[in-house]
């Protein structure tokens, strides 16, 4: 009887490369048609002071005229589109991670705001929005009844 020696880790390796090319071309296909169909969700932060609440809005790489916000008393909607670069001319691309396409988000405020006040600016890719309290939402003390 002859003896082989058995090297588990090469077959290990072996199917963890054929693994990650078979996610590559499941997830993030060669080809670039239907890009424009995916959606993407723009990341938050928000911030609460005794007098307003702080949004930013995090949309690198889009353009102002691509994005629309509306504020109401208790929610704010962000909607816009990621285009892609048309300047690529005849180059294809290899491959690309990049989003393009619509994207939505509705934000619920922990407070309601005087969304006639609002102030906004756009500054390295991060839309910061003051949205002040009501007044009746600054000065509102609520009673909280502890029981055993």
């Amino acid at each position: 009887m002859t003896l082989v020696h058995f090297n588990s880790w090469s077959n290990i390796d072996s199917l963890q490369h054929q693994l990650n090319r078979l996610l590559d071309d499941v997830i993030m296909p060669m080809s670039l048609d239907g890009l424009d169909t995916i959606s993407t969700v723009p990341s938050i932060e928000l911030h609460e002071t005794d007098d307003a609440i702080l949004l930013q809005v995090e949309l690198p790489g889009i353009q102002l005229d691509d994005i629309d916000i509306e504020v109401t008393e208790d929610t704010v909607s962000v909607k816009g589109r990621r285009q892609a670069n048309d300047n690529a001319g005849d180059q294809k691309a290899t491959r690309s991670e990049f989003r393009y396409g619509t994207f939505s988000r509705v934000i619920t405020l922990p407070s309601r705001v005087k969304n006639t006040d609002v102030r906004a600016e756009y500054r390295n890719g991060i839309v910061h929005l003051t949205l002040p309290k009501t007044d009746a939402e600054k000065h509102r003390v609520v009673k909280v009844n502890v029981s055993q």
